[in-house]
């Protein structure tokens, strides 16, 4: 359900610029726990939110020197830079689960 209070093309324009940097985008609004990026509305203006795959998951939990929050760690370092390189205003959610992307005021 869209939030009123965002631009209605920020939206598109973050899914826009993550598939044009490679990254694999859920379905628009999908929260079906698959992997990959979801771009989703906030008040604030939306949300980006990383899943891994389970098979990444498995191997993760396999490697002594690897962890799925280290992962997290440098995906959402790439999705903050590819996001502020383009200027938008984006944050870290105070949970740390995902990057909040601000609609312009």
């Amino acid at each position: 359900m869209p939030v009123s209070s965002v631009p209605s093309d920020l939206l598109s324009q973050v899914r826009r610029a993550l598939l044009q940097a490679g990254f694999h985008l859920k379905g628009e609004g999908a929260e079906d726990g698959g992997p990959g990026l979801s771009v989703t509305e906030v008040p604030a203006g939306v949300l980006v939110k990383w899943t891994a795959s389970d098979g990444f998951t498995a191997l993760a939990e396999d490697q002594l020197t690897t962890s799925g929050d280290s992962m997290q760690a440098v995906v959402q370092a790439a999705v903050s830079g590819l996001l502020l390189q383009l200027g938008h205003t984006v944050t870290e959610a105070p949970d740390g689960a995902g990057l909040p992307i601000l609609a312009d005021q």
